[in-house]
């Protein structure tokens, strides 16, 4: 890879970081369309790439959204531990599969993601509050439910975790993101595990993406405090139907 090749991917890491700590996700997301899109990288090898940027965004990401919102630790680790479990065996899954009818998979994912949050936005859900509705133990089938779908398409299960962690169990936005990270730091770090030893990484491409993702994560994260809490998730729903049209033109 030449200089300026370089150069370019970390800024496209740079963009992918910002959405990243906007949204909660660590930017892996929109990285899987737009590896599969820009690069033509089949679905497997686009997803191990993208959890290069994802591992050490989601940690930062974590970090700085428990500086400015406190994250409750027992929470926190009954959804890391069992999304852990179960994203490995999602990974161990994904890495056999046909990479085209993961990428359909893929595509009707982020469909029903949008549509739930279309959903919700729709029906006018209670007010959030900092109290759990439910028993936190109930955490731990979110968790695994996550972790298995997280390490199935690459993405760290914060996705899935975000909107049931709002309508479900009545945290606000900003929470929900803060708990999911927390979720997605081990699964993700299994999941990219696996896929590298499945060699579904294109190293040489990951590493700028994931320095311009470490420079960027932190505006995301800023920029989530200081938007409102409904155009967080009317912006978060946009995002869910771009990288599905990304991926469904690539298709």
């Amino acid at each position: 890879m030449d200089l300026l090749a370089f150069a370019l991917n970390i800024l496209l890491g740079l963009a992918l970081g910002t959405l990243g700590g906007l949204f909660g996700i660590g930017g892996g997301l929109i990285a899987i369309p737009a590896l599969g899109v820009l690069f033509g990288l089949d679905q497997q090898l686009a997803q191990g790439t993208a959890l290069v940027m994802v591992v050490p965004n989601v940690l930062l990401a974590l970090w700085r959204y428990h500086q400015r919102n406190r994250i409750d630790v027992r929470h926190a680790l009954a959804l890391a531990l069992s999304s852990f479990v179960f994203a490995l065996f999602g990974a161990s899954w994904a890495v056999n599969l046909d990479p085209e009818s993961m990428r359909l998979a893929f595509v009707a994912f982020l469909v029903a993601l949008a549509f739930y949050n279309l959903l919700r936005m729709v029906l006018r859900p209670p007010a959030a509050s900092g109290q759990l509705r439910h028993p936190w133990p109930w955490l731990t089938v979110l968790g695994s439910g996550s972790g298995l779908l997280g390490g199935l398409f690459g993405v760290g299960g914060a996705v899935i975790a975000t909107p049931i962690l709002t309508s479900v169990f009545g945290t606000s936005q900003v929470v929900a993101q803060g708990l999911s990270l927390a979720l997605a730091a081990p699964s993700t770090g299994v999941t990219l595990a696996t896929y590298a030893l499945h060699d579904h990484v294109q190293w040489a491409l990951a590493i700028p993406l994931a320095i311009g993702g470490l420079l960027s994560i932190s505006w995301g994260v800023r920029l989530a405090h200081a938007l409102p809490e409904r155009m967080l998730r009317v912006l978060f729903t946009a995002f869910l139907l771009i990288c599905a049209l990304m991926l469904g033109l690539k298709t």
